[in-house]
């Protein structure tokens, strides 16, 4: 559907310039000669208004009362304030009153144009994000997401943690296997502690006494009894994280463990039962390292009683969305600021880089873009570079469709993306474009002349 504006102008001259401009890039607009005539379509309740453009000094009823009345009838439809030099003080007063953005007359009809598009993107990402948000069903630990695989995940989670059975989730690093565990622990009836715990992180001749504890003086420095990770989860969830890094000497007192639900502390001469409910995760591929000889066949049948797998982020960014607003929000309450928006031409590069290294990624990318900021929005330029640069023709095109280039502009911005791609070599750029050498060379001293800042 095409969007419907509000043009309100007094100015007979520059209302109907307003509307023909409007209306010839695809808009469906109402023109109307004072606030007092806007109102009336403002108060009625089913017609649809998607934007307005507003003169601030009007008769009748002045921009600044239009803006007020937008905030109580149309919270929804964002306002754009049109002012001479003069009332420049009064309009910037107006978009801290709620207006959108300002434009100082003369403006070349360029300029609207490009705010509005920007406005209404701006404005149907919004809505998309809210949609999203009353759609995606209640999650646990902090899990986001409403995609066709969170969703089967998180049934799986409920499934799982009705059970006391052994749990083993697989994943890539970085899709949140320990926010599944932790999932899991908390939708249990288990009453104590959730204890995590990184296998890779623990020295090997270490980890044995840090999982079952161990008496004193049964080693080196051990001057006194501890107890271990096993006996500070019980009545809870040991939660085993990078499980295939268990090194061989120990897998088989783990799988002791988790048989009999009974431990011996290093040094002890006999053992004493946990009640214990095990999660283990790997990003390793446990069965090849079973055929390897790296990983006890036992201990791993032991350990895949129920399997659960989380998906990579490029198989759910139907998602991304949801977890860069969470991110956001995140950030500016860590931060004490206010949360920033995205501009959809950011977005667009969010949603189609590949992300290798998952949700954390996102994560850190977020992050470092709300310190980046120069304004209220996100935009590409605050995204790390291999973010901004690694989406490739995915994201060309997503901006393209943002930005409504035209097909030259697309062609352009892919072959000096090509061109990127090979380090500036033009014969390789060349075979990969389809082109003979003449006219890549033809091309690219044409867009030397548009812009003779371009180093190719």
């Amino acid at each position: 559907m095409r969007a419907r504006l509000l043009v309100a102008e007094d100015e007979v001259d520059m209302r109907d310039l307003l509307q023909e401009v409007l209306e010839d890039a695809g808009y469906e607009t109402v023109a109307v000669a004072d606030g007092r005539a806007a109102m009336v379509h403002i108060e009625r309740e089913h017609e649809i208004i998607d934007l307005v453009v507003t003169d601030v000094r009007m008769p009748e009823l002045t921009g600044d009362k239009l803006v007020a009345a937008m905030r109580e009838y149309r919270p929804e439809a964002p306002v754009i304030v049109i002012t001479a030099f003069g009332s420049v003080e009064q309009a910037v007063e107006m978009v801290k009153a709620g207006a959108y953005q300002y434009l100082t007359k003369p403006f070349e009809t360029s300029e609207l144009l490009l705010i509005v598009e920007e406005v209404l993107a701006r404005t149907e990402a919004q809505r998309a994000r809210s949609r999203l948000r009353r759609e995606t069903p209640a999650t646990p630990a902090q899990i986001i997401g409403a995609s066709r695989p969170i969703r089967e995940l998180f049934e799986q989670i409920t499934m799982a943690a009705r059970s006391a059975s052994i749990v083993l989730i697989s994943g890539e690093s970085g899709t949140g296997k320990e926010l599944v565990a932790r999932a899991i622990h908390e939708m249990s009836d288990r009453t104590g502690a959730f204890v995590p715990v990184n296998c890779s992180a623990i020295p090997s001749e270490l980890i044995e006494a840090e999982l079952f504890g161990h008496t004193g003086g049964a080693f080196t420095g051990a001057k006194k009894a501890r107890a271990g990770l096993f006996e500070a989860a019980d009545g809870g969830t040991l939660f085993l994280d990078e499980i295939g890094e268990l090194p061989p000497p120990v897998q088989p007192k783990l799988l002791r463990a988790l048989q009999d639900g009974a431990i011996r502390r290093v040094g002890a001469d006999r053992e004493h039962t946990v009640y214990v409910r095990t999660v283990a995760a790997t990003n390793r591929d446990l069965e090849r390292d079973v055929q390897e000889g790296r990983f006890r066949e036992d201990l791993f049948w032991r350990l895949n009683v129920i399997h659960l797998s989380v998906p990579a982020l490029r198989e759910r960014s139907f998602d991304i969305p949801l977890l860069v607003e969470h991110f956001i929000n995140k950030t500016a309450e860590a931060a004490k600021r206010e949360p920033l928006d995205v501009s959809p031409e950011a977005l667009a590069i969010l949603t189609t880089y590949s992300w290798p290294g998952n949700v954390r990624e996102l994560e850190n990318a977020v992050e470092r873009a709300v310190a980046f900021a120069r304004g209220s929005s996100i935009t590409p330029e605050d995204l790390p570079e291999r973010v901004r640069t690694g989406g490739g023709v995915a994201t060309l095109v997503a901006q393209s469709r943002h930005r409504r280039w035209t097909l030259r502009e697309l062609e352009r911005e892919y072959i000096l993306e090509i061109l990127r791609e090979t380090d500036g070599n033009k014969s390789r750029a060349a075979e990969m474009l389809g082109m003979d050498r003449r006219t890549l060379y033809r091309k690219l001293d044409e867009y030397r002349a548009e812009d003779p800042s371009l180093e190719f």
